[in-house]
């Protein structure tokens, strides 16, 4: 039996659909958890992208890592929040994606493993969600469970 995978287009589609059930702010912040793998399906990096980055240094990588955070929200993930909450301003969804950026970025800067693993990403969480407390309890878990990948 031969397994169809949906189009680009419907991955796309679903991921936006699920993250417009939620509130601005928290469909941001799934979204753009998902940028690496709404990014694939796009069809990003491209080939030369791939080849150029293998000849940066760690400064440079790290460099363009940083500017890509700052300016998530000029970038595609605009059009994917834009997509789930046709109804809000730029300037809000602009806002709400610096938000769930800054709070996943708070997030990383609070892991400080010294302890069981689990408790330290509750930890760190714990501490972003004080400095961004307008998400919703399901984003925090998510987060949670995204810490805890990104830092295993």
């Amino acid at each position: 039996m031969e397994r169809f995978e949906p189009s680009a287009e419907a991955q796309i589609a679903a991921l936006i659909a699920s993250a417009a059930k939620q509130p601005l702010l928290d469909a941001a912040f799934e979204l753009w958890r998902w940028r690496y793998r709404l990014d694939s399906i796009e069809g990003r990096p491209t080939d030369e992208e791939v080849r150029i980055n293998r000849t940066l240094s760690p400064q440079q990588i790290s460099e363009n890592y940083r500017y890509a955070r700052d300016h998530a929200h000029e970038g595609p993930m605009f059009g994917y929040v834009k997509r789930a909450h046709p109804r809000a301003s730029d300037d809000a969804i602009r806002q709400a994606i610096i938000t769930a950026v800054n709070f996943e970025g708070a997030a990383e800067a609070h892991f400080k493993w010294d302890g069981d693993f689990w408790e330290c990403v509750v930890r760190a969480v714990a501490r972003a969600a004080a400095e961004y407390p307008d998400f919703l309890e399901t984003t925090y878990r998510d987060a949670r469970n995204n810490l805890a990948y990104y830092m295993k």
